[in-house]
C-alpha cells in the first residue's frame, strides 16, 4: 500500500529533519534552515497528510495515479530540500537541483489534487 510507504518515509524524514535542526541549534549555524524547513514540511508533514487521506478514502489509494503521486512526492520531497542545501552551501551553479525537485513536488501535489477531486464526495 502506497499509504504505508508514505507514512514510513514521512516519519523517517521528519525525524532526520528534527535531528538536523537540533544539530544546527547546537552549532548555532542556521544557514541551512530553509532546507531544513522544506525537508520537514514537504517531506514530513505533507507526505503524511497525503497518506492519511489515502487511508481515509481507500478508493483513492487503489488507483495507479496514487502510486505515481506517492513516489513522485517522495523523490521530490528529498531532492528539493537537498537541492536548496546544495545551493546554499555550494552556490548558484547547482540551482537546477531545487528547481527540478520543486517541479516534481508541484507535479505530485497537482496529482494529489486530481485524486481528491475524483474521490472526495460531498
Amino acid at each position: 500500500m502506497i499509504s504505508s510507504l508514505m507514512m514510513r518515509v514521512a516519519v523517517t524524514i521528519l525525524v532526520l529533519g528534527m535531528i538536523w535542526g537540533i544539530e544546527m541549534g547546537v552549532r548555532q549555524s542556521f544557514a541551512l534552515a530553509p532546507a531544513h524547513a522544506h525537508l520537514n514540511l514537504v517531506g514530513g508533514v505533507l507526505l503524511f497528510v497525503f497518506a492519511l487521506y489515502y487511508r481515509l478514502v481507500p478508493a483513492a489509494e487503489q488507483s495507479t495515479l496514487a502510486k505515481w503521486q506517492g513516489w513522485l512526492h517522495i523523490v521530490g520531497a528529498i531532492l528539493f530540500p537537498v537541492g536548496v542545501a546544495v545551493v546554499i552551501s555550494k552556490g548558484q551553479a547547482f540551482i537546477i537541483l531545487p528547481i527540478i525537485g520543486s517541479l516534481i513536488v508541484l507535479t505530485a501535489v497537482a496529482l494529489f489534487g486530481l485524486i481528491v477531486f475524483r474521490t472526495c464526495r460531498i
